[in-house]
């Protein structure tokens, strides 16, 4: 059926596809959201849940009470949407300009190592933009490529504002 010179070939297509694991895409699962020197730590489902629906779990329970924040506020900056067209996103945040725009949300919403923020902030903001044309800090938080993700809960409501200032400039490019 095969001619002897296309055998190794295919036995070589076949052990990649059924052998090889393919990895998984990463994407956080944790959000650790700082307040001063305390920290939280909260899965992401649950912070998503609470941005759709307010509904708080016991964890971001404990959270509102110890720091006094705003749920309500928080919910909103969480869940509000700047439109984007991602192409044009990823074509600004991919030079030397998008990289100076990303520094003032890398310094709010981070990797755990605190490495990399800016190059990982692009993904998660590029990957959110593609489903509809819209970024949301939840998608954002959602999206970002580490299994946990860093988020300063005390200026979370900057923080949306400061994405808000730089996407809707993109728009018009």
């Amino acid at each position: 059926m095969f001619s002897s010179k296309f055998r190794p070939l295919l036995m070589g297509f076949i052990f990649f596809f059924f052998f090889i694991p393919i990895p998984r895409v990463i994407a956080a699962e944790r959000v650790v959201i700082r307040y001063h020197n305390y920290r939280m730590p909260i899965r992401v489902s649950e912070l998503s849940e609470f941005s759709r629906t307010g509904q708080k779990s016991l964890s971001l329970q404990a959270y509102f009470r110890i720091t006094g924040q705003d749920s309500q506020k928080m919910r909103s900056a969480l869940s509000r949407e700047v439109p984007v067209n991602p192409v044009t996103l990823s074509r600004t945040l991919n030079n030397p300009i998008g990289l100076v725009l990303l520094n003032p949300l890398g310094e709010v919403i981070t990797t755990p190592s605190n490495r990399a923020n800016r190059e990982s902030l692009r993904g998660a903001l590029v990957t959110s933009a593609l489903n509809d044309n819209r970024i949301s800090l939840i998608e954002v938080i959602e999206n970002y490529p580490t299994e946990e993700v860093h988020v300063h809960g005390d200026r979370i409501l900057e923080t949306y504002q400061t994405m808000a200032k730089i996407i809707n400039p993109i728009k018009f490019f």
